[in-house]
């Protein structure tokens, strides 16, 4: 199908999906929320956060209309898309009460629906259903595909492969495709071995010692049920100046399959999923990309401008509204906040702006509300003053977990105390090349300056239910996506 044909296709479905959107939201109100973020930023502990702050409460000064008490309670309602699976809520809330454990990571779509009952500030009562769409991040740096045939893509993926930061990780790629023919006839068993190689590499580059962030194609490294299939056995080709790909060759092959790719797998999120949302928070881990360095974080910022790329960003107006969702407002967040005293959190703040510098500034200029924050959903640390020497140094206090090492191995069961450094007040310390940052690991011993802590432990009432969990800056993240909802 040509590419000009499925985008009219597309555009017939999203504007009939819009319309039966809004004639759902005037009988309901209705608003839906995407929670998406890259490789272990915390989407998962992000959203049982937030759908447990809303049902049990708890300190939220921030979150006014929490803090007003006009909201009367909130509960969970069956889903609209009985075709996406439901997000496990109660077994993920377990995992981190029960067993004071982080969640499994994101790797499919799911969704989860909230009714907030609320009590509008000039009186009466009322009712926001909250559609909670979580996803993994790397999908959406695949939408950015849909504007690319198969020579741009092989340029880009190419280019980025041999790039000083990630050569290393790809050469055994490199090495493959360079003893390769992109004229040869098709073979299957040259395309496994060439798709094999390049996931390999990208699986590399996603490694906590790298962190590397713009890693497309996403369903590379999370395939699901698609594991194997022609749409995801393919990789980019060394084809700069080939012109158009003789029938039957490997390079057809590949050109075909990744078209498939974008057919079967990107067009579908983007129309069933993506386009339909109204808000989104972008969850992002900062601290993995100091610890890594310089090509960690220039990576980092380019995968956020490509993130808000795909954005159909921009307030909506009555008449766009009806036809076609746009998100009004992204809320990027630097997590794991809780990983640092609270002196460094305005810090972090700035160096997320700074990453997200130049999406901000195009978002801004197309009518979008924009805002970052430094937070953390659960926060597993309290904060302490610790002698060393004659000093009283600011440190953070939790159970880092079992197998890490610091001045000693951590078994999983005592606390520690840890000091973790400042950052740096001005974030051109991180990016200027001149003034030497090289990352904050440990180079002679391997180790991380951010360790990796248990979630706390929670009370719980006289039934056995958890209250309220510790975080930080969960509220201010509440009542930017939610609050003018609540109103």
């Amino acid at each position: 199908m040509p590419s000009w044909y499925a985008d009219l296709i597309d555009e017939a479905r999203l504007t009939a999906q819009t319309l039966l959107d809004r004639a759902e939201d005037l009988a309901n109100p209705t608003l839906r929320l995407g929670i998406t973020g890259l490789s272990r930023a915390g989407k998962t502990v992000f959203t049982t956060a937030l759908v447990h702050a809303l049902i049990r409460g708890g300190r939220l000064p921030v979150f006014r209309a929490m803090h007003e008490g006009r909201i009367a309670g909130a509960r969970l309602e069956p889903q609209p898309d009985d075709d996406v699976p439901r997000f496990d809520y109660e077994g993920h809330l377990a995992t981190l009460v029960d067993d004071r454990r982080w969640p499994e990571s994101t790797r499919r779509i799911s969704e989860l629906r909230l009714a907030i009952d609320y009590a509008p500030a000039r009186g009466g009562r009322r009712t926001l259903i909250l559609d909670i769409v979580d996803y993994p991040g790397e999908w959406l740096l695949d939408l950015p595909l849909l504007d690319q045939d198969y020579t741009a893509f092989a340029s880009a993926s190419l280019a980025l492969a041999r790039a000083p930061a990630r050569l290393p990780l790809a050469a055994p790629f490199l090495a493959a495709l360079a003893a390769t023919d992109p004229r040869a006839p098709a073979e299957e068993a040259k395309a496994r071995q060439l798709a094999g190689l390049f996931t390999d590499y990208l699986a590399a580059c996603r490694a906590e010692a790298v962190s590397m962030s713009l890693l497309p194609p996403g369903r590379f490294l999370m395939p699901g049920d698609l594991e194997g299939s022609p749409a995801l056995t393919f990789a980019p080709l060394d084809i700069a100046g080939a012109g158009e790909p003789a029938p039957g060759s490997l390079h057809a092959m590949m050109q075909r399959r990744y078209e498939a790719y974008k057919d079967t797998i990107v067009r579908p999120f983007f129309r069933d999923h993506f386009a339909r949302l109204d808000r989104q928070i972008v969850l992002i881990d900062v601290l993995a990309a100091l610890n890594a360095g310089p090509a960690a974080l220039a990576d980092l910022e380019s995968a956020l401008d490509g993130i808000l790329r795909a954005f159909r960003i921009g307030r909506n107006s009555w008449l766009s509204a009806l036809f076609r969702h746009r998100i009004g407002k992204v809320l990027f967040a630097a997590t794991k906040a809780d990983h640092l005293h609270h002196t460094s959190h305005d810090p972090l703040e700035a160096i997320l702006r700074r990453l997200v510098e130049r999406a901000l500034s195009r978002a801004e200029g197309a009518g979008a509300e924009i805002d970052v924050v430094a937070l953390a959903a659960v926060r597993a640390t309290r904060e302490a003053m610790v002698k060393r020497g004659r000093a009283h140094l600011p440190a953070i206090v939790g159970v880092p977990e079992a197998g890490q090492h610091g001045a000693d191995a951590f078994d999983g069961l005592a606390e520690a105390a840890v000091f973790p450094g400042d950052l740096p007040e001005n974030p051109a310390a991180l990016f200027d090349p001149a003034l030497g940052f090289k990352g904050l690991s440990d180079a002679a011993g391997g180790d991380f300056r951010f360790l990796r802590f248990r979630p706390p432990p929670v009370l719980r009432n006289g039934e056995g239910e958890a209250l309220a969990l510790p975080h930080i800056r969960l509220d201010r993240a509440l009542e930017f996506l939610l609050g003018d909802r609540l109103t």
